[in-house]
């Protein structure tokens, strides 16, 4: 692992994890020895990363100069957590881990009283996990494809039980308790279509770059679901704020 990777490691663990964090537990958290952790520690000090406390006792981050100040009023506060903690249920743990990591980082950064108000907010969620067959393939795969417009080699089963294996443009996901979905143009119908993510048995990258057309493809995407939406169309299905309509071939 790369010096500047291991310390970035190393900040999210002082971040995320209970105060004090003994050496031994940061070591294993971060895939190095006790020994390199101390050596870590000094090189995050040295840097103006003030850190309380020492081997044998446990290691506090007390300010962080990566981040700059920051400041929220208490709903906001409870706002940011309450999402955070709902995360679970759209059955994400790639995403929800992140989540996770962003708000440790902004609470690092609060003051005092604000940081306390984060730490014992009120406000839960204890929404179940999705009613929903798990993805088949990698949701970082298609994250990173719709990041990046590349295009990708799919197998799907459609809601019939046909398999088809197409080329996508992906442009986008969509989450609910009760269906992920991914939204893209079909190189096979030339269209828009929306799919199942856990339908996709199969999926990668072919190397091709659809790149800019994705918000020219969005775009698009809302104007037609936008007109579909107009008084005295047969379409009535959800708009783009959702992508969710019926499996098309």
């Amino acid at each position: 692992m790369a010096r500047s990777d291991r310390l970035m490691r190393l900040m999210d663990r002082l971040r995320r994890l209970p105060a004090p964090v003994t050496a031994i537990r940061l070591a294993a958290e971060t895939g190095v020895s006790p020994r390199q952790l101390y050596r870590d520690i000094a090189t995050l000090r040295a840097g103006g990363a003030l850190i309380d406390g020492e081997a044998g006792v446990g290691y506090t981050l007390t300010e962080d100069p990566a981040l700059p100040p920051q400041s929220f009023s208490r709903l906001e506060i409870e706002a940011l957590r309450l999402a955070v903690e709902a995360l679970p249920a759209i059955g994400d743990p790639e995403l929800t881990e992140a989540a996770h990591a962003a708000l440790s980082r902004m609470i690092a950064t609060l003051p005092e009283r604000q940081s306390h108000q984060a730490l014992h907010a009120i406000m839960k969620t204890f929404a179940p996990p999705p009613d929903r067959d798990p993805p088949q393939v990698p949701l970082s795969l298609i994250r990173q494809a719709c990041w990046d417009e590349q295009a990708m080699l799919i197998d799907y089963r459609d809601l019939q039980g046909t398999q088809t294996r197409r080329v996508i443009w992906p442009l986008g996901l969509s989450y609910s308790d009760r269906a992920l979905m991914l939204l893209a143009w079909c190189r096979l119908r030339m269209d828009f279509r929306t799919f199942h993510v856990n339908r996709i048995t199969d999926a990668a990258l072919t190397g091709d770059s659809f790149r800019p057309r994705r918000v020219p493809l969005m775009r698009d995407y809302i104007a037609t679901r936008r007109d579909m939406k107009k008084p005295g169309s047969a379409d009535r299905s959800p708009g783009p704020d959702c992508f969710v309509r019926p499996d098309q071939n």
